[in-house]
């Protein structure tokens, strides 16, 4: 389980890599200001590292993960992470999109695989 949680984590890790070019921001967010322009990209690079922490976490330490107190408290975290989002999926990112439906989808995916070690 932990494994596909990893696989999860490294997914929206390289996801979020291509945001760049996807969202045009080379472009798009010259329409903002300096601020938002660099907190949207900060915040962006960041997720990047926490996911591919997180990956690395569950294929490095998976028993900790598992059987501490500490590694469940993280993984109740996790699960918790994926449910926020998607619940601000839907706050948001009030489109019928398919592709959105994908995302929430995995956003559910990621809360039940994070939570599912813990049962």
């Amino acid at each position: 389980m932990l494994i596909a949680c990893a696989i999860h984590s490294f997914g929206f890790a390289v996801f979020h890599m291509f945001f760049w070019k996807m969202f045009r921001w080379d472009t798009e967010l010259k329409k903002v200001n300096v601020p938002t322009r660099a907190i949207i990209q900060i915040l962006n690079l960041r997720l990047i590292y926490i996911a591919f922490g997180v990956g690395l976490l569950c294929l490095l330490y998976p028993e900790e993960l598992v059987s501490s107190p500490l590694g469940r408290a993280f993984m109740l975290g996790m699960s918790l992470f994926w449910v926020g989002r998607l619940i601000e999926q839907f706050i948001f990112l009030r489109y019928n999109n398919p592709l959105l439906h994908v995302l929430s989808a995995l956003f559910a995916a990621g809360a039940v695989l994070f939570a599912l070690p813990l049962v």
